[in-house]
């Protein structure tokens, strides 16, 4: 039996080399560590002497890019800032010149109404010293007229009740009866 198990294992080895996978054949084991090995040192000695420096390239260049982008941006966000400080100071410079001129605007307005209160005041006084003379020269004429009006007609009166008026004793008579 220890020989047909002997066979038996020898022809599994031979049917395992001829129909088998080469990988799993120990005999050529030594081959393939060694050969696995150069390979593996040619793929690091490629990686970190050409794919790995550029690969780094490739991302410092990118740093870089990144890192100046993100200083023009806070440069920018810095004058922008100036910018608006500007811009605010611009507006509350022209609030304040604009509050100014109304201001002064109002003022002037103000001179001019008093100037043009003024005049037209005195215009008024002088119209009405005017009216109050014309007035009174009326009254005068009035009262002149009322009394040669009431002369004449107590006159006619003292004759068409048939006596003969005397001109002094009418006129002593209105006279006293105009004064009050």
């Amino acid at each position: 039996m220890a020989t047909e198990t002997h066979d038996a294992v020898e022809g599994a080895a031979h049917a395992a080399e001829s129909a088998g996978m080469p990988q799993l054949d120990f005999s050529t084991w030594g081959n393939q560590i060694f050969w696995l090995i150069v390979t593996l040192v040619v793929i690091y000695l490629i990686l970190t002497k050409i794919a790995l420096p550029r690969v780094g390239a490739v991302l410092a260049d990118r740093a870089g890019t990144i890192a100046n982008d993100i200083a023009a941006a806070e440069e920018l966000k810095q004058k922008a800032k100036e910018a608006e400080a500007a811009y605010d100071k611009a507006l509350a410079d022209a609030r304040a010149e604009a509050s100014r001129i109304v201001e002064a605007t109002k003022a002037e307005i103000n001179e001019e109404l008093k100037a043009a209160t003024a005049k037209a005041d005195e215009e008024i006084a002088a119209k009405a010293a005017e009216s109050a003379k014309a007035i009174d020269e009326i009254r005068a004429g009035a009262a002149e007229a009322a009394e040669t009006v009431a002369k004449d007609t107590a006159a006619e009166l003292v004759a068409a009740l048939g006596f003969t008026p005397k001109d002094d004793e009418i006129e002593g008579a209105v006279s006293e009866r105009l004064k009050g």
